[in-house]
């Protein structure tokens, strides 16, 4: 096997990249750094250095009616809302890789626009258009924002899976008598699972994380956990929302570790 030659410049540059990546790195996580160990603070006020090491505030999190309500909504909504994200961006990628190759960068860029139109300008065009249909300030019509949001997430890494896969099997199945569905069911959803799960994670993990939207579109009732964070900085700093962002820091940091396994298993198949 030839061995691959690195020039100077091409070393150069990798090393550029690795310290612009670890600067990056370092100025998103040095919140955390000083997050953390607030949330284990004894005392009432979030300042250095804490009197004591305490699970107060967690306990606090999880004995309280209102916090354990809004992370209750949260799920509900993001689980509902990333499942139909999901059916439909499988869906939507497929047809995407079913036209024609001229017409598939149109289709794709109007199927990601929720992504790339500003989170401000959708929030407030789904309100006007739930609100005309009397589904503002409900469960129905915030999974329904949620989903619009969570979609194109689920669309990239399924299209990204389908074009790898091989059509022969499609074609194969057909040939032996299956219809489409079940053609679809037993031999292509099977293959591009772990791209539809990474699709999935990263839809829950938005909408878990959705705060703009939710504003908009929920009323007094369909208080999330961002929701919630958001009102306890605006009326009282506590640590307990260390604690929450603790936990939802945790949370994030293992649904990655879970898409880089799934990246990896899809490569090895």
């Amino acid at each position: 096997m030839a061995s691959v030659v690195h020039y100077p410049g091409q070393r150069l540059l990798r090393a550029a990249l690795w310290a612009f990546a670890i600067v990056i790195f370092s100025v998103q996580l040095a919140p955390l750094v000083v997050l953390i160990p607030l949330s284990f603070t004894s005392g009432t006020l979030l300042n250095f250095p804490i009197p004591s090491f305490s699970l107060r505030w967690y306990g606090e999190f999880f004995g309280s009616a209102q916090w354990l309500g809004s992370l209750r909504n949260t799920f509900v909504v993001g689980v509902v809302a990333s499942t139909i994200a999901t059916i439909l961006g499988t869906l939507g990628a497929i047809g995407v890789l079913r036209v024609s190759p001229r017409l598939q960068p149109f289709l794709m860029a109007l199927l990601i626009s929720p992504m790339v139109i500003p989170l401000v300008v959708v929030a407030l065009a789904m309100f006007l258009h739930l609100a005309r249909l009397g589904l503002a300030a409900s469960f129905t019509g915030l999974i329904i924002a949620h989903t619009v949001v969570c979609m194109p997430l689920v669309l990239i890494p399924v299209v990204s899976t389908l074009q790898g896969f091989d059509m022969n099997l499609f074609r194969a199945a057909l040939s032996l008598g299956a219809s489409p569905t079940r053609t679809f069911l037993k031999v292509v959803l099977p293959l591009i699972m772990p791209g539809v799960l990474a699709g999935w994670l990263f839809a829950f993990a938005t909408s878990i994380d959705e705060i703009v939207v939710t504003l908009f579109v929920g009323g007094p009732e369909q208080i999330t956990l961002p929701r919630q964070i958001y009102s306890g900085l605006r009326e009282r700093i506590s640590p307990t929302v260390a604690a929450v962002a603790t936990l939802s820091t945790v949370l994030a940091i293992s649904m990655l570790v879970v898409v880089e396994v799934l990246r990896r298993r899809s490569r090895r198949d």
